[in-house]
């Protein structure tokens, strides 16, 4: 990224509208993500009952997430714009913790207790890696991190196609109208984009879904119905459910926090690169260390606070790209937003009411972007026969079972659950062939002590 594509670095203090401008930009960017998982996890489990006092908490602990990632305080946040929110890696790992419950009789509390019982323990698993950043350095290079990168985007963008369809199980899915609402959102957002004038830039994305709102409620294509059965307000109450553990379902969990650490290393590698900040030796190894402590931290508040794991969110780094501004306030203002979505539920719910359609033309061409973040991580080391190698087969294992989920099907439940992921699948082979195939660069290097040839 050239030095004229960011108009506020990471240090710079925009204005208040600016910096509420681009605020809302991430929220509504992010905002699906962070609730998705917990509709997704509470509607399959049938605990109706519970989502809104589940999602009013993912909202809330996404703020007090991203203001600790942001701010940092000491060795814990990376001082980055991370904006934080539930992972979507978790969703099959504490679904089969769930039926797993369920199966024995268990209550939705006994549920719940349970979940957030051996999230609260994984949390520690990434806490403890983000200390053995030094040792495992030689796994997180711009191979293994631009892959990640890569595969989340792509993962995304078929949530972001689903919305802009009709969103899942919609009875209007591919609908005309929901192609047309949804294409004429994005063509929205890459007109005012790709203007001169840095205002209508930054608030593309925000002109294209308002647009594309009020065009849909004048369709008759919002719902707001749910509104009125909602409480006034929402405050977390710890462990709210019970708390209980079980060992055997904690080590899918455990696996996922583990990768998830290396998918926060390549998000942060994303964003850092965004910032124009370097993504390599020792200051860059001290970012990437504090805000996978970071991400451990606010997963175990999350935890506590009953909601599902945090991580850092790639496709705010699409929003860094898109606007230019990578200041560290707009950060603090994300984190203000998402506390009061959180502690007011009528608003959180407000934005929930937004089309899909809406949502998938905005969110598709961040997710796009993710994934083009990882081609120039990629491209920031040379593309030899060895790296082409590992980036060809590692993407080619995450797609692969991210396009024929059949392929896990005769696997243990809890195996084939960690592998469903493509972000973990091209992840860990992304790992394993960067230490198992020998790099020719490292072997050609003279020692220090040891004269070169022309020297001999």
């Amino acid at each position: 990224m050239s030095q004229h594509h960011i108009l506020y670095a990471l240090d710079d203090k925009p204005g208040f509208m600016v910096s509420l401008t681009a605020a809302v930009q991430h929220m509504l960017a992010s905002f699906v993500g962070v609730v998705t998982p917990t509709l997704i996890i509470a509607s399959a489990l049938g605990l109706q009952a519970e989502i809104p006092y589940l999602i009013s908490m993912a909202l809330l602990v996404t703020g007090i997430g991203t203001f600790i990632q942001t701010k940092g305080f000491g060795p814990v946040g990376s001082g980055l714009v991370a904006i934080q929110g539930t992972s979507f890696a978790f969703i099959s790992a504490l679904l089969l913790v769930g039926t797993t419950i369920k199966s024995r009789g268990g209550s939705n509390d006994e549920i719940l207790a349970m979940m957030f019982g051996v999230c609260f323990w994984g949390a520690f698993v990434e806490i403890i890696l983000s200390q053995f950043i030094q040792q495992i350095k030689r796994v997180i290079t711009p191979i293994t991190t631009g892959v990640v990168i890569i595969a989340i985007g792509i993962s995304l963008i078929k949530v972001g196609m689903t919305d802009l369809a009709g969103g899942f199980n919609s009875d209007s899915f591919g609908d005309v109208a929901n192609l047309n609402l949804g294409l004429g959102v994005l063509l929205i957002i890459i007109i005012f984009n790709s203007h001169r004038n840095r205002w209508l830039r930054l608030s593309a994305i925000f002109i294209g879904m308002t647009v594309g709102t009020l065009v849909a409620y004048a369709a008759g294509m919002t719902d707001f119905s749910a509104l009125s059965s909602l409480p006034y307000f929402s405050f977390p109450q710890p462990f709210k459910y019970g708390f209980d553990f079980d060992w055997s379902l904690f080590l899918p969990v455990a696996l996922i926090y583990f990768f998830t650490a290396i998918e926060t290393a390549g998000d942060l590698t994303a964003n850092s690169l965004f910032c124009q900040l370097p993504i390599k030796g020792d200051k860059y190894l001290k970012r990437i260390r504090a805000g996978i402590l970071g991400d451990g931290l606010n997963s175990l508040i999350a935890a506590v606070l009953c909601t599902f794991p945090n991580t850092t969110f790639g496709q705010n780094n699409g929003v860094i790209q898109m606007t230019g501004i990578a200041s560290r306030k707009v950060g603090y203002f994300v984190a203000a937003v998402f506390v009061v979505l959180g502690t007011f539920p009528f608003i959180g719910a407000l934005l929930q009411a937004i089309p899909k359609p809406v949502l998938g033309g905005a969110t598709l061409v961040m997710f796009a972007m993710v994934a083009v973040g990882g081609v120039k991580i990629l491209t920031t080391e040379p593309l030899n026969q060895r790296n082409s190698l590992i980036t060809a087969c590692s993407l080619g294992m995450g797609l692969g079972v991210m396009l024929v989920a059949d392929v896990l099907a005769q696997l243990p439940a809890w195996l084939g659950n960690i592998f469903l992921s493509p972000v973990t699948t091209a992840g860990m082979t992304a790992i394993v062939l960067t230490l198992v195939l020998p790099n020719p660069a490292v072997s050609q290097q003279v020692p220090a002590d040891q004269p070169k040839p022309d020297e001999q």
